[in-house]
C-alpha cells in the first residue's frame, strides 16, 4: 500500500495495527450479539446498488462498508445496574466504512458495564471503491486537504466530507428513536448523549451544533474535527485527542475554542502521545486514560451515579 493510502486509513480512525494488517475475509453483512434496530422502514432509504461487506482484519477489527440500510445496535447493562442515561456510539471510517469493534462495540460493551445503555449507529456510507482497501478517488482528494491542512492549518474549518450529510441525518434519526423510546428501554430522555471517534466525532459535532430536536444532551468528541457555529445552547462536550496526531492536530484546541467562546461548557484532555486512532486498546501511553476521565466528566455532570471511586479504564 502506498503512503497516500496508509494516510488516509489512519485519518479514518482504522488503527496503525488494523492498517498493516492483511484482510482475512470478506463477508456479506451479519450482526454480533447486540439488539439491532432498524432505523427506517426497509428500503425506504437509497439502495447504492452493491451488497454490504464487512472486511474481518488481522488485527481483531471489523470494517463495514457500503452500508445502504443504518442501524442502531444495542447493548444494555445487566440486571439492577442501568443508571437511566444514554450514550449512541458512532464509529470512524471517513464515511467511507466503519470501524466498528474498536470504535464501536468495545466502546458499547464499556459504557454498559457501567450502567448506560449504549447503542452503536451503523450509518450510511459511501459507496466504496474496488479492491482490498476500497477507497474512492473523492476521499483520495479529500485526504490530500486533510494532509495539507494538517500542515499549514488552512483551511481553518474541514468542509464537509462525501456521505457527512447522509450519516448526520442517520444520527439525527437515530437520537429521535432512543428518546422516543426510552420508556420502553429504561432511559430518561434528558440524559441521551452521543459519542464519536474521527468521523464519527465530525458527525457528533454536527448534531451538537444541529437543530434542537435531535441535540444530543452531551457529546464525547474523541480525535475529531472542528464544525462551527456554535450556538450558546450546544450540547455540553467531552474533546480528547492527541498532540502527535498526524492528522488533525490542531482540532482538540479548535473545537475547545469553539465551545468556550459560545460560552458552552466544555472539558479538553489533549495528550502528548496517542495519534489519531487510539481506543480501549492500551497503547502506553496517557491517552490510555481517556475513558476513564470521560466517565468522571458524565458523573461530575450528574450524567450517572458517582460511586466514589475512581474511574479507570
Amino acid at each position: 500500500m502506498d503512503n497516500p493510502l496508509k494516510r488516509w486509513l489512519a485519518f479514518a480512525a482504522l488503527l496503525s495495527a488494523v492498517i498493516c494488517a492483511s484482510i482475512a475475509s470478506a463477508s456479506p453483512a451479519a450482526t454480533t450479539n447486540g439488539v439491532v434496530i432498524p432505523l427506517y422502514p426497509a428500503g425506504t432509504t437509497q439502495p447504492l446498488g452493491v451488497q454490504e461487506l464487512h472486511d474481518t482484519l488481522d488485527a481483531g477489527e471489523t470494517l463495514i462498508y457500503d452500508v445502504s440500510e443504518p442501524t442502531l445496535e444495542m447493548y444494555r447493562p445487566a440486571p439492577g445496574k442501568q443508571n437511566g442515561t444514554a450514550v449512541i456510539v458512532v464509529p470512524g471510517g471517513g464515511f467511507i466504512a466503519l470501524g466498528y469493534i474498536r470504535g464501536g462495540t468495545d466502546i458499547a460493551r464499556a459504557l454498559a458495564e457501567r450502567g448506560i445503555t449504549a447503542f452503536v449507529l451503523k450509518h450510511r456510507t459511501v459507496r466504496s471503491g474496488d479492491g482490498p482497501m476500497r477507497i474512492p478517488a473523492v476521499h483520495m482528494e479529500e485526504m490530500e486537504q486533510v494532509m495539507s491542512r494538517a500542515k499549514t492549518g488552512s483551511p481553518v474549518e474541514m468542509p464537509a466530507f462525501a456521505g457527512e450529510p447522509q450519516a448526520v441525518e442517520d444520527g439525527a434519526r437515530a437520537m429521535a428513536i432512543v428518546r422516543q423510546r426510552a420508556g420502553e428501554w429504561g432511559v430518561i430522555p434528558g440524559r441521551v448523549g452521543m459519542i464519536g471517534f474521527s468521523s464519527g466525532a465530525y458527525l457528533a459535532a454536527d448534531l451538537a451544533i444541529g437543530p434542537k430536536a435531535t441535540r444530543p444532551d452531551f457529546v464525547g468528541l474523541i480525535y475529531g474535527g472542528l464544525r462551527t457555529p456554535v450556538p450558546a445552547d450546544a450540547s455540553p462536550a467531552f474533546i480528547a485527542g492527541a498532540a502527535d496526531d498526524d492528522y488533525q492536530p490542531n482540532d482538540p484546541i479548535l473545537l475547545y475554542s469553539a465551545w468556550r467562546g459560545a460560552g458552552v461548557p466544555a472539558e479538553l484532555h489533549l495528550y502528548g502521545q496517542g495519534g489519531h486512532g487510539f481506543d480501549l486498546q492500551a497503547k502506553g501511553t496517557t491517552s490510555d486514560l481517556w475513558f476513564g476521565q470521560f466517565i468522571a466528566w458524565m458523573q461530575m455532570r450528574a450524567l450517572m451515579p458517582n460511586s466514589g471511586r475512581r474511574s479507570s479504564i
